[in-house]
């Protein structure tokens, strides 16, 4: 087989369960598929129909040893041309921008990787291009640190730079409390950066972006955000702001800066930002080169028709020159309700309203998409689902340290 005709190999790394689509995307495109993922999601429903190879981690504290696994890749290319190395999660980003740039594979390098990664380095670049963003220091210098509170009021929350979500974000209210914390976390404090609260409301745009430019996006709001989720017990709800709306306007227009300023050229991104309730300004709060978790992906799709899962394995299955063509985008509503729950596999089924489009399918959790044309029919659907969720469902364990899904 001449270069030319040979299939297009792609290397999927997921540390977690997740991608199903994109990989069966890729086989639909010919695409030739490798799924390197932790050794305890061997017996997880990958799509293995669309998967031509499967290959094996072990962890360490949820970790990979990344010598290791540049090693064990480098070994794999002696036989496999891999084209393109695909991180399915935040978590695997770090993992395919060392495999790109050992194996000199296309796609971001480690630099350009560590503005969709670490939120340090996504503020500060952005902060440098005149983009607003919560007043923040680097967890790393005292003095630095004594003239951030001095000068800006708490409270305060200091976060993780290399995590996901809300994990491990704890809020602090007084100097005391920020040294108390900086003494347990001890030689790890400068993996963390210190932040103002500032109150708002959250809302999330996850895009797909080609040549540099945002050609699609859908601007969400959260209705519980992840903080209050793992850190108060609530129960997960986001929606689909009104098409046309200031709000709307204002975060795509944001949005394509923000893309812009950190350098994604192609891809997809779930991107999160804070309207303030004191000033009525929109502040970024950080952003990934990857979908959406926690089933926004599902979200997106019933409100628009577009899976970014499948547009972004097409975007990265492309052919040289060709250009990509975005499907036919509906502009109608969408939300998402989600929680923990007390029963190993809770009964949905009396949520039967016609716009249930979408019903979650994992142990101890209950979920739902509802779809309308009416903005007011979703924003009805989730509140009453709430209260229905609260007592038929819901539970609540502490925030945990790592992420779990």
């Amino acid at each position: 087989m001449s270069e030319q005709d040979r299939p297009l190999t792609v290397l999927c790394i997921a540390c977690y369960f997740k991608g199903e689509e994109f990989m069966r995307e890729c086989k639909r495109q010919g695409s030739r598929v490798l799924l390197l993922t932790s050794k305890n999601l061997e017996h997880q429903k990958w799509p293995r129909e669309s998967i031509d190879e499967i290959f094996y981690m072990e962890e360490d504290n949820y970790l990979w040893n990344i010598a290791n696994l540049v090693k064990g890749v480098s070994y794999l290319a002696r036989t496999e041309r891999i084209d393109r190395i695909v991180p399915l999660d935040d978590f695997d980003l770090e993992k395919a921008a060392a495999l790109r740039e050992h194996l000199r594979v296309p796609g971001m390098g480690d630099t350009r990787t560590r503005f969709f990664r670490d939120k340090l380095s996504m503020r500060v670049k952005t902060h440098e291009d005149g983009i607003l963003v919560p007043p923040f220091v680097h967890v790393l210098n005292y003095q630095a640190l004594n003239n951030y509170m001095a000068r800006t009021q708490p409270p305060w929350v200091i976060k993780p730079r290399m995590q996901a979500s809300a994990v491990g974000i704890k809020k602090l209210y007084t100097p005391e409390q920020l040294w108390d914390t900086l003494g347990k976390l001890g030689d790890e404090q400068s993996f963390y950066l210190l932040e103002q609260f500032i109150p708002g409301d959250i809302y999330h745009v996850d895009s797909i972006v080609v040549g540099g430019e945002v050609v699609f996006s859908r601007v969400n709001r959260y209705l519980a955000t992840p903080w209050e989720v793992s850190h108060e017990g609530g129960i997960f709800r986001t929606q689909t702001v009104v098409h046309g709306s200031a709000d709307e306007t204002a975060l795509r227009r944001l949005n394509q800066e923000v893309m812009s300023s950190l350098g994604l050229i192609r891809g997809v991104s779930h991107t999160e930002y804070i309207k303030a309730h004191e000033d009525g300004r929109f502040y970024f709060l950080e952003t990934s080169a990857r979908v959406g978790g926690a089933h926004i992906a599902e979200m997106v799709e019933a409100s628009s028709g577009i899976s970014l899962w499948r547009e972004w394995a097409k975007l990265e299955t492309l052919p040289a020159g060709k250009a990509y063509q975005l499907p036919e985008v509906r502009n109608e509503y969408s939300g998402l309700i989600t929680t923990l729950a007390r029963q190993e596999t809770p009964d949905t089924s009396a949520y039967n309203d016609p716009e249930v489009t979408w019903r979650m399918s994992k142990a101890h959790h209950a979920g739902l998409i509802v779809h309308s044309s009416s903005y007011e029919r979703v924003s009805e659907l989730l509140e009453h689902y709430l209260h229905r969720f609260r007592e038929d469902f819901h539970t609540s364990l502490p925030a945990p340290d790592n992420p779990t899904s």
